[in-house]
């Protein structure tokens, strides 16, 4: 009998050393002592703080990644443009290209047809204020006025013919009367300042020249 009894002690105290390990792996209870896997109200904050950490930190990576793309398709618009743009000038450069070589071509064919005879038009002396003043290359140019020396007005510049190297050979000028003559550069000074053409020819020789055709 006092075998059982002791026997019985021994089991429980066996129960109580098992028992005691599980309780001690457990930091929660719950308001009767019992311990519980619940979290308490201060770990429950610290996890939502926790989540909604993780969940700004996405929604700032996700809208960086959207800025990204947002700059990217803006990048490759202007790029797009750009080329659109650079394209467009390279096509009005070979269109004025082709403009100057045909405007040449109308030139030269009235220069070769005619040089004796324009080899003895008058032309009055230079004034030594522009006597070194040559026609060059200026955007001015287009649709200036055209006076002679004494100052009277004669027309207007409506085609330029260049050289292939873009030196300017002859203008070619709507007299006021509704027809045209080509000059040659060395008869013509540009003034900047007034943003006029000055010939040295005479104004006969010029109504001459207008009644040119080529046979």
């Amino acid at each position: 009998m006092k075998s059982r009894t002791l026997l019985a002690l021994g089991g429980v105290a066996v129960s109580a050393c098992l028992l005691a390990p599980a309780l001690a792996q457990s930091n929660h209870v719950d308001a009767n002592g019992m311990p519980t896997d619940h979290s308490t109200p201060a770990e429950q904050a610290e996890t939502a703080n926790l989540n909604n950490q993780v969940s700004q930190s996405n929604a700032e990576i996700s809208a960086q990644d959207n800025n990204n793309q947002a700059k990217y398709r803006i990048e490759q618009q202007q790029y797009q443009q750009q080329m659109q743009q650079h394209q467009a000038q390279q096509d009005a450069y070979q269109d004025q290209k082709e403009a100057w070589r045909e405007q040449r071509a109308r030139y030269e064919v009235l220069r070769d047809r005619f040089r004796a005879e324009r080899a003895a038009y008058h032309r009055n002396e230079w004034p030594s204020r522009i006597a070194e003043w040559r026609v060059k290359s200026d955007a001015s140019l287009m649709h200036a006025r055209v006076q002679l020396i004494n100052g009277d007005h004669v027309g207007n510049v409506v085609a330029i013919a260049r050289a292939d190297d873009d030196v300017i050979e002859a203008l070619e000028v709507e007299l006021d009367s509704g027809k045209a003559v080509w000059i040659d550069s060395a008869d013509a000074r540009f003034d900047h300042a007034s943003g006029q053409v000055i010939t040295n020819l005479y104004a006969s020789d010029l109504r001459h020249m207008a009644d040119e055709r080529v046979g």
